[in-house]
């Protein structure tokens, strides 16, 4: 009997000592900012893949509206509160957030809570936050959109989340690019800070096809380019247009699908542009969004995929066309690189030339297809959501332990 409380108080000192697993945590989770499409999925997803056990964990509670807490997995563990105020407009989520939210998670005696919308102005403590959207961050996107009240809006989410993170005892970035991007215009913080990337949904895994020669295809059967994501400036489907229509006239049978929600003044820009080079959408297709779980068809029937964005944090969407088995052409700007690497073919997004000769090259040559789209594949299995949902939350843990 002495032996055996001997050996547990002595495994219990070393647990203590190597591990800070002083007492299980309970960690709370201010999502009244997230409410759908990537937030939604990814606070799933890590909620999906972590393992309280191995982390010591006790409880986590999540405070968000009706619509996203219907969309979050159910676990005992796992306490779920909506709060009115949140399935209210952004002032009425804003002022919860503001003076409710620190009450309601001291309330839940909450060792540590993670913001994973980035913007926090409560008083709680401690606090981690996520850096998840770069456009306020960059400049020349915040100007490429040419609206006021968009400008204005991004540059007062960038005021408040620059306070955040300065505020923030841990601060979780999903690339090294975003980090170096978002420190570079708040300064230097205090936090604790971490780079950990996103993981993707694996429906869309599918082993890389055979590349076919550009003489298999025909105007009537062409090579079709697919380019999934919402319609914005800053994503350059206008300047994808220009480039395949400017190949086409060169004798490529090529064509292009678009799928993707859309902000109407740009969706408008679009159409205008489909209307000129494709009047009878013959080869442009614009699809519109299509349901989440319909979407690995399509790039089956895909045979290159193209990712043209100028400004992303991570890049989900590019994974998928990795996962997927497709030859990747990419933006080579912001934190493309950082995720494809040397797996794809890299272009300007504003330079509707080189648009056009990376593509012009990239279909050209069979070859460089098959080889792209087999490292590209296996790259995409180092991004995993057990792996990001485990390091999120060890991240977590650790600074509930260091600000107890």
């Amino acid at each position: 009997m002495f032996e055996s409380t001997e050996v547990y108080n002595g495994l219990l000192d070393y647990l203590r000592g190597h591990f800070g697993l002083l007492k299980q945590i309970t960690i709370g989770i201010d999502a009244a900012n997230i409410r759908l499409g990537g937030g939604v999925t990814h606070l799933s997803e890590i909620l999906a893949g972590v393992d309280i056990h191995a982390l010591n964990i006790g409880k986590i509670i999540v405070w968000a509206g009706k619509k996203t807490v219907e969309q979050l997995p159910s676990y005992p563990w796992l306490q779920k509160i909506s709060p009115p105020p949140l399935d209210g407009n952004l002032f009425s989520r804003a002022f919860w957030q503001a003076f409710r939210l620190s009450s309601a998670a001291k309330a839940q005696h909450c060792d540590v809570l993670l913001v994973p919308g980035g913007s926090y102005v409560g008083n709680f403590k401690p606090v981690v936050t996520i850096s998840q959207n770069l456009l306020p961050f960059e400049w020349t996107e915040i100007v490429r959109n040419q609206s006021i009240f968009t400008t204005i809006k991004m540059l007062i989410l960038r005021k408040v989340q620059s306070y955040s993170f300065r505020r923030s005892d841990g601060v979780i970035f999903l690339t090294q690019y975003a980090k170096d991007r978002v420190l570079s215009v708040v300064g230097n913080i205090c936090a604790l800070t971490t780079v950990i990337h996103h993981g993707f949904n694996r429906r869309f895994d599918r082993a890389p096809k055979p590349q076919r020669p550009m003489n298999d295809y025909s105007f009537d059967e062409p090579l079709n380019i697919l380019y999934v994501s919402n319609i914005d400036a800053y994503k350059h489907q206008t300047e994808v247009v220009e480039a395949i229509d400017q190949l086409r006239q060169k004798g490529f049978p090529i064509s292009l699908t678009m799928i993707g929600p859309a902000i109407p003044r740009y969706l408008s820009q679009l159409n205008s542009v489909l209307d000129r080079r494709d009047p009878q959408h013959a080869w442009a297709k614009y699809l519109g969004q299509v349901p989440y779980e319909d979407l690995p068809a399509y790039y089956q029937k895909a045979d290159i995929g193209l990712f043209a964005s100028s400004c992303e944090t991570f890049g989900i969407i590019l994974l998928e066309k990795m996962s997927a088995g497709l030859p990747v052409a990419c933006s080579s700007k912001s934190a493309m690189p950082e995720i494809l690497k040397d797996t794809g073919v890299y272009f300007d997004p504003d330079n509707v030339i080189d648009i056009e000769l990376t593509l012009e090259r990239f279909i050209s040559q069979e070859q460089l297809r098959a080889d792209k789209s087999a490292a590209s594949f296996i790259e995409s299995k180092n991004y995993q959501w057990v792996k990001c949902a485990q390091e999120t939350f060890a991240f977590v843990a650790n600074i509930a332990r260091k600000n107890p």
